[in-house]
């Protein structure tokens, strides 16, 4: 595959522009992340030619176990990874909560973009229209394959039964629509609203019913950590906001070596220069729980001076943020490792260990 800078397309009238390849998964709400992400990046760069490569993970391939159980971090990311090293992509377009807090060396998340709602959706079978989780019958059975979203759910409202469901949303719709096997599923508002189907959406759940995933929400756009121009390049579509919680919320998960297989969850907002963090382990069924919640100032008033340091490209959580405030970033990672070491002081390894162990042993 030829270097980067060789890349180059000719139009019909004979003008030369530059290329960069775009991976993505196959999956249709995949493919409409990243093209919205390439529309922005054609907006500030006209002259360049972006061709999007769309590619299958693990993950989209072992549809009949649940994720927690297949123990692998990088399920829907390795592939696109590997096409990144060699050279065969430029830039890859992830949902940020897929990409394991500790990247591979020589990779970095180069820009996350504004966050969408991070908040569950509750979808219900078209007969139980009209209602909400709390009115559904006994018994009712309820499908998800998120170890957080159950043990949320489970301890919230006792009466419901859970179980898994995997595959794309197309798939989990239509299991939902066409069989009897689930009186609602639970999925993340952020895909369905950019699916456009926002009106299958009957219950947002607030962090009072059921906090959300890492990262959930927003994308982010993983590149080669040396390709410098690239960097720069993407880092125009950091919004500082986003990447602050996201930043504190990934520096949380690390602290508590959470990933797919134990249930953590969050819950972020920034309010007059404070990134108030939330954070909860809970055990598989929801009865065991920890949650805290910290908060830190993020102002920005040593601004001016940082950005003559800005090409120290330093990661934090995987991510390099060029043009958000190294300061505030730094308040950011030890927001996350704050809340987690109180978490810690309080228990929550033993909580996440016997999690663990149940989930290896169903």
């Amino acid at each position: 595959m030829r270097p980067l800078s060789c890349v180059h397309a000719e139009d019909a009238d004979g003008n030369v522009s530059r290329v960069i390849r775009v991976g993505t998964r196959k999956s249709q709400l995949a493919r409409i992340q990243t093209d919205s992400v390439v529309e922005k990046l054609k907006e500030l760069h006209p002259d360049v030619h972006f061709e999007i490569v769309a590619m299958s993970t693990t993950g989209d391939k072992i549809l009949d176990t649940a994720l927690s159980k297949i123990g692998e971090k990088s399920l829907f990311t390795k592939e696109l990874e590997n096409a990144l090293e060699k050279n065969e992509v430029d830039l890859v377009v992830h949902s940020l909560k897929d990409l394991p807090t500790v990247l591979p060396v020589g990779f970095t998340i180069g820009s996350v973009l504004k966050r969408e709602n991070p908040h569950d959706a509750v979808v219900l079978h078209p007969k139980h229209k009209g209602k909400r989780l709390d009115s559904l019958a006994n018994k009712s059975v309820v499908g998800t394959s998120s170890l957080r979203r159950a043990a949320q759910l489970k301890k919230r409202f006792p009466h419901l039964e859970f179980k898994d469901i995997r595959g794309n949303l197309n798939t989990r719709l239509k299991k939902l629509d066409e069989k009897d096997d689930f009186s609602a599923i639970i999925l993340a508002a952020a895909g369905l609203r950019r699916m456009g189907w926002e009106n299958r959406i009957s219950q947002i759940l607030g962090p009072e019913d059921c906090m959300y995933a890492v990262g959930q929400g927003a994308l982010a756009v993983e590149v080669r950590a040396r390709d410098q121009d690239i960097l720069e390049m993407v880092s125009v579509l950091n919004d500082s906001d986003t990447v602050l919680r996201c930043i504190s919320e990934r520096a949380f998960l690390k602290h508590l070596e959470g990933g797919c297989s134990v249930p953590v969850a969050v819950y972020t907002e920034i309010k007059n220069s404070q990134l108030y963090l939330t954070g909860a382990v809970y055990s598989l069924d929801g009865s065991d729980s920890l949650k805290e919640t910290m908060q830190t100032s993020i102002s920005s008033d040593n601004q001016v001076e940082e950005q003559e340091k800005v090409d120290e490209k330093v990661q934090r959580v995987g991510i390099t943020a060029l043009k958000v405030s190294e300061a505030a970033q730094d308040a950011a990672v030890k927001l996350g490792v704050d809340l987690g070491n109180l978490l810690l002081s309080k228990g929550a390894k033993e909580i996440l260990t016997v999690a663990r162990q149940l989930n290896d042993a169903r």
